[in-house]
């Protein structure tokens, strides 16, 4: 467990066995570290968020940090030197199936006994936390037909995000005319036009563009299917129409035939169009916004009602993540995912690349041998697949990660891993499976981040807790993602993306168990429509299918 406490330190040893340092500010060379009985003078200018050695250590000595193995030195390196990629690369410990008898101190929950939140309940006893109007595309050839819908209904119905660039588009226009220069003009001039919603209880029509359905594998178009089809089943959807063009390999017959196995007692307003069928494409584009239409006057109809805590079913995601993700925003997520556990509720945990270095930790707390023996063959299968083309888990850490210190893939995982809090894993999903069992569920996918959201929607989250280090504008069309700063500076620079900051962990204004009660607590508030968090503001409906092959 990461320690709690008050930092007075300007640097922090996350575990008992750790051989390095994390450096919570600038540190200039010469500095006096004093920890643990050891005290030394730093050789060189550390950064924050990067790690000193507090050890002399011999090439090929073990790196340790969060407890774990996470890489090897390659050379010899002197007490008080920072961490580099060139000093130091990825290592992970084996994993194996053992038998443990895990022990779980689930988190007091008497502040969230018996509240509720006010979601969207469905005939099959799911609860959503929006309502939402679905369009599927059957193949990429529909894309264009989309787009013409989604201009239509979103500027007439109220759902249009782009007025204030209309408007400032317009302003450049009528200024490059007159011949002002454009560079003077006020940005703050063109503030959104306000448009009203005309239907209140419907909170979005979207739209899921995508380029497959024709042309790939049968495989990856059968994949797609499965996927269009959990996004048509998900809890957040009222109803859903579906363009097809009528040759591609992803036929309506398909996906409808993945969502009767899905959901049998499947029972939504669902209305499907084949171009190749109708007189025109004008024909189709006018009969899909008037069925839609429809549609949607019933939909409306739906109202927020009170549902215990444990209806929902929070994904936690990681992206863009930096040097402090595994001591403020991942834990403290992972607080916030132990609460929701111990109230009845449902997590997902997924990205199997970023796993990596976690797994032994992972597989002891699976509570059946079956659910950690599918953990452990999803897990080499991915690797193997990598590894196949010249690729590998290790490579998944970015410029941007690596810059502020996550060096080897174990330290971006094995901090990323703390997303999942504390509690047994009780079920291990394949990509696009549903989550059906109480507690911690794994789901594979990949560790790029709107691959992984996409993901974590087709299993079931109603809502996404999304931690970020460097800034991520990502979202989902149908799950509000929640955005959550490792650092208050992040915080305040990009102020427009995210909703919750966690940097008061890293000065020791806050504790993890405060800032995860806090997550919980605007999770209820996102649930029952009283907050809305800046990716749906902003409309980031991100939805990238992922193809199987190999994506970290």
């Amino acid at each position: 467990m990461i320690k709690e406490e008050t930092r007075a330190r300007p640097y922090l040893k996350i575990h008992p066995d750790d051989n390095v340092l994390v450096a919570l500010q600038d540190l200039p060379a010469g500095t006096l570290i004093s920890y643990d009985g050891l005290d030394f003078l730093l050789k060189e200018n550390v950064a924050a968020k990067h790690k000193i050695f507090i050890r002399d250590l011999a090439p090929g000595d073990e790196v340790y940090m969060y407890g774990v193995l996470v890489g090897k030195v390659q050379n010899a390196i002197e007490q008080g030197h920072v961490m580099t990629t060139a000093n130091t690369k990825h290592a992970a410990g084996e994993y194996h199936y053992r038998a443990v008898n895990y022990k779980w101190q689930p988190p007091d929950v008497s502040k969230f006994a018996n509240r509720t939140f006010n979601g969207y309940k469905r005939s099959d006893g799911r609860v959503g936390t929006a309502n939402y109007w679905l369009f599927v595309p059957m193949v990429f050839c529909e894309n264009r037909n989309l787009d013409i819908i989604k201009e239509a209904l979103h500027r007439e119905l109220g759902y249009a995000l782009s007025d204030k660039y209309n408007r400032f588009t317009r302003q450049l226009l009528e200024a490059y005319e007159e011949g002002t220069d454009i560079n003077k003009l006020d940005l703050n001039s063109s503030a959104s036009i306000s448009t009203e919603r005309y239907f209140k209880n419907i909170d979005g029509i979207k739209f899921l563009n995508h380029t497959g359905g024709c042309g790939g594998t049968r495989q990856d178009s059968n994949t797609l299917a499965t996927l269009l089809a959990s996004y048509a089943d998900h809890p957040n959807v009222a109803g859903v129409t579906v363009l097809s063009l009528g040759c591609q390999h992803l036929q309506t017959d398909i996906f409808l035939d993945e969502l009767k196995k899905r959901n049998p007692a499947f029972n939504k307003p669902l209305f499907t169009f084949e171009q190749q069928k109708m007189q025109s494409e004008e024909q189709l584009i006018y009969e899909a916004i008037r069925k839609t239409f429809t549609g949607l006057v019933e939909a409306n109809k739906s109202k927020r009602e009170p549902a215990p805590l444990s209806a929902l079913t929070i994904g936690v995601k990681c992206g863009g993540s930096d040097g402090f993700s595994g001591i403020s925003a991942n834990p403290s997520v992972g607080y916030a995912s132990d609460l929701l556990v111990a109230l009845g509720g449902k997590v997902l945990l997924a990205e199997f690349p970023e796993l990596a270095g976690a797994e032994q930790q992972i597989i002891d707390r699976c509570v059946r041998k079956e659910t950690a023996e599918k953990f452990i063959r999803l897990m080499q299968e991915y690797d193997e697949l990598a590894h196949k083309v010249g690729s590998g888990f290790h490579m998944n850490p970015s410029p941007g990660n690596i810059k502020d210190g996550l060096i080897t893939d174990a330290i971006k995982s094995t901090g990323a891993a703390r997303k999942g809090g504390t509690s047994p894993v009780v079920d291990v999903l394949d990509y696009t499976e549903p989550a059906t069992k109480t507690g911690l569920s794994l789901v594979c996918t990949p560790g790029n981040d709107v691959e992984a959201t996409t993901g974590k929607a087709a299993s079931g989250a109603t809502l996404i807790l999304f931690t970020t280090g460097l800034g991520t504008p990502t979202g989902n069309p149908i799950t509000p993602v929640i955005k959550i700063s490792t650092n208050t500076r992040l915080a305040t620079k990009m102020s427009d993306i995210i909703d919750i900051d966690t940097g008061p962990v890293i000065t020791g204004e806050k504790s993890i168990k405060e800032m995860g009660e806090e997550i919980l607590e605007y999770c209820i508030k996102a649930a029952s429509g009283e907050v809305t968090p800046k990716a749906v503001l902003l409309g980031q409906d991100d939805f990238i299918p992922w193809k199987r092959g190999v994506s970290l």
